[in-house]
């Protein structure tokens, strides 16, 4: 043991002092046209991998973006499909205060069929439910259906004489165009 511990000392002794022990490192052999053609290819291939990678990424994120919109106009849009079986009833109440706005005996009877709608059309706004007002505007073919023409002088051309169905919107989306007849330009 004693003598290793001398050989590390006279090597020690050997170096140069302030500077530590080097080894030196064979040079590395030259590659040859294989090994670098091996070398292109794998580095092909690893770009090629990145590129999917990237593209995956991204399209994982799309879609992120896209179930969390659609969750969103789920939310906003839910009650649509009940909205739309409502609005026959309240067509119904609108021909049964016509109706009985005809009879004079029917008079209190014409008054609770008025406050019923009045509830239901104000429960329905306050979810969102909005009414197209169509009468003496110009027709409008995403929120109106020209249910006829009438020919006139009095009215401009393409505006809206009468309106025959109410149509509605909710949110900004439309439920039902409104029927209307529009006004046309009288033959000479």
């Amino acid at each position: 043991m004693e003598k290793k511990s001398k050989e590390t000392k006279q090597d020690a002794k050997a170096a140069p002092s302030g500077s530590a022990a080097v080894e030196c490192l064979p040079a590395p052999a030259p590659l040859t046209p294989a090994e670098i053609e091996d070398l292109k290819e794998r580095a092909a291939k690893a770009d090629e991998n990145w590129d999917r990678f990237v593209r995956q990424s991204a399209d994982f994120e799309n879609y992120k973006k896209r179930a969390a919109r659609e969750r969103l106009e789920a939310a906003t849009f839910a009650n649509e499909s009940l909205l739309r079986k409502l609005i026959p009833t309240l067509d119904a109440f609108e021909k049964a205060i016509a109706a009985a706005g005809a009879d004079a005996g029917a008079q209190s009877l014409r008054e609770g069929i008025v406050m019923v709608a009045s509830q239901l059309k104000s429960a329905l706004a306050e979810a969102g439910l909005e009414e197209i007002d169509a009468t003496d505007k110009m027709f409008d073919p995403n929120s109106h259906q020209a249910l006829s023409q009438q020919e006139t002088a009095e009215v401009p051309e393409g505006r809206v004489l009468q309106q025959i169905r109410k149509g509605y919107k909710f949110r900004n989306r439309l439920l039902r165009p409104a029927g209307v007849i529009v006004a046309k330009k009288p033959a000479l």
